[in-house]
């Protein structure tokens, strides 16, 4: 199956940041590298998605310890 690829709207649409701290985050190795196409940042949705999934996982385990 196809990946699909997310531009940088779609991408704060989802996780709720701006561009700015999306950036601030890669550079920290805290948030998926997007994949360059034609010079173009596109995000693979399958690991904007497990990025998501990991936070609310963090925030799940910290409210039951």
């Amino acid at each position: 199956m196809a990946e699909t690829l997310l531009r940088l709207q779609a991408v704060m649409d989802r996780v709720g940041l701006k561009r700015s701290k999306i950036y601030a985050l890669i550079g920290e190795d805290k948030f998926p590298a997007p994949v360059k196409i034609d010079g173009a940042a596109r995000w693979p949705e399958s690991k904007v998605e497990a990025w998501v999934a990991e936070r609310i996982a963090e925030s799940e385990d910290a409210r039951a310890a």
